[in-house]
């Protein structure tokens, strides 16, 4: 897992062009653009998204074995707790259209509060608890960038 500050993208550059691409984008993003995918390479999209945080989710921690998750928020914050897989039992199977488990919820490894030129780069091995609420619960828009592994 990663943690950084957009100020630092020209660094993945050489480290992963495809994670530079979704960073590129989230950087220029505009706090209006559109909800929908957007294209950005070969291995990589944007997806932009809005919802309601809460102060807990519903599904626990998700994990996805065959992408990467850059996350940002554009619009306001949101917290995510974060977990190693070796620590988590799922409950649910594999689906493989949608590129994810989901895992009960147990006490996180970490938390991350992403917007606000921070973002996350969650791996495979990395399981994250989206839509919780950074301090009230509230409207937020995200753009994840989705690479392919």
């Amino acid at each position: 897992m990663i943690i950084d500050s957009l100020t630092n993208i020209e660094f993945y550059e050489a480290i992963n062009p495809d994670i530079y691409a979704g960073l590129v984008f989230i950087k220029n993003a505009d706090p209006e653009i559109a909800l929908g995918e957007y294209p950005l390479t070969e291995k990589a999209k944007a997806v932009v998204m809005e919802y309601e945080t809460q102060i807990k989710n519903d599904f626990g921690y998700e994990a996805h074995r065959h992408v990467i998750d850059v996350q940002y928020c554009i619009k306001n914050q949101e917290r995510i707790p974060w977990s190693n897989l070796k620590r988590l039992t799922p409950h649910t199977e594999y689906n493989e259209q949608k590129d994810a488990t989901f895992y009960s919820m147990i006490e996180p490894q970490g938390e991350v509060v992403i917007g606000n030129d921070i973002f996350a780069v969650f791996f495979p091995e990395d399981a994250h608890a989206p839509v919780y609420c950074a301090k009230e619960p509230g409207y937020i828009k995200k753009i994840v960038i989705k690479v392919k592994v």
